[in-house]
């Protein structure tokens, strides 16, 4: 069994420190962010000083503080369970057989830390993760392991990764530490021509935008589901679009209508134009709210297909 240095943070983190725990491995120091005021405990630093692990919070990993830190841990391989900070080559290349990363995508597609967000946006039918060596470039480093999995047409950002991505990632680290510590890895360069980056998905791209082809809506209401919820303007109310479904019409909305508009309220759900049909709103978050049903939300500011004579616009 291996001498693990283990950097992480959230859920993921606590599943694969607990993973690696549960097989043998000796954990020698867990390095975490630190926390901050009016959040939550980090889970992985919780789980960790739970049971008694060293846990060390540095506001930095370029520090020489860390840096010694880890030599002093004297580990034979380095983890990286979900990490956003930077991690120098002086910091991961200390333990014996180096460290390795997990990262929730195809690399050398979707480097950033949107990763499982942006090809549920860009209509993608598959996605996966890589574990690869980190150095100073940003999810540049060589590939030791992959694994794909298939994006299903409903699937959401929150499907994808409880439910495929987690479970893989946590089984891939563990699978990847063993080859590399019995020197059975083979580590690949990436393919600069086929690299792709996107920065985080936020406000300005999570805006739904209902004269767009109506799969790509429906992509990006998926893509932030459940966070950050894409987002619009309902009966002159911000409201962020959780499950929904789509509606082919045709390539164009029908006469008298255009994207945006209700086309009808039913006891559950408001149905939207965009090109080539409708999305049928299914549960939505008002600013300042709950989550609630849209049947319920439309009761609630008295909607209805037609107001004031005239079709209500979103």
């Amino acid at each position: 069994m291996a001498r693990i240095a283990f950097i992480g943070q959230q859920e993921f983190g606590k599943a694969v420190l607990d993973a690696f725990l549960a097989r043998g491995d000796t954990i020698a120091g867990v390095f975490c962010i630190p926390d901050r005021p009016g959040t939550r405990p980090d889970a992985l630093r919780a789980d960790a000083q739970a049971l008694g692990l060293p846990v060390f919070t540095f506001a930095s990993l370029r520090s020489e503080e860390a840096v010694q830190t880890m030599r002093s841990l004297e580990a034979d391989l380095g983890i990286m369970a979900y990490v956003l900070q930077f991690a120098p080559q002086e910091f991961v290349n200390i333990p014996r057989h180096g460290t390795i990363q997990f990262h929730p995508s195809l690399l050398p597609r979707h480097r950033g830390p949107s990763s499982i967000s942006w090809p549920i946006a860009l209509g993608a039918k598959e996605t996966g993760l890589t574990i690869f060596r980190p150095t100073d470039g940003l999810d540049e480093g060589p590939i030791v392991l992959q694994k794909s999995c298939p994006i299903g047409p409903d699937e959401t950002l929150g499907e994808v990764y409880f439910h495929k991505l987690f479970p893989l990632g946590v089984a891939a680290l563990l699978e990847a530490a063993d080859l590399v510590m019995a020197g059975r890895h083979v580590e690949h360069p990436q393919d600069e021509s086929l690299a792709t980056y996107e920065g985080w998905l936020r406000d300005e791209e999570a805006q739904i935008r209902w004269a767009a082809p109506l799969d790509h809506v429906y992509d990006l209401v998926r893509a932030c589901n459940p966070a950050p919820g894409a987002w619009t303007v309902l009966d002159g109310v911000h409201v962020r679009v959780y499950d929904c479904r789509k509606h082919v019409v045709g390539h164009f909305v029908p006469g008298g209508h255009k994207p945006g508009d209700i086309a009808r309220v039913g006891s559950d759900s408001i149905f939207v134009w965009s090109q080539g049909g409708m999305i049928e709103i299914l549960k939505l978050r008002p600013e300042g709210g709950g989550k609630v049903s849209a049947g319920e939300f439309a009761r609630q500011r008295g909607l209805s297909t037609i107001v004031d004579g005239s079709h209500k616009n979103v």
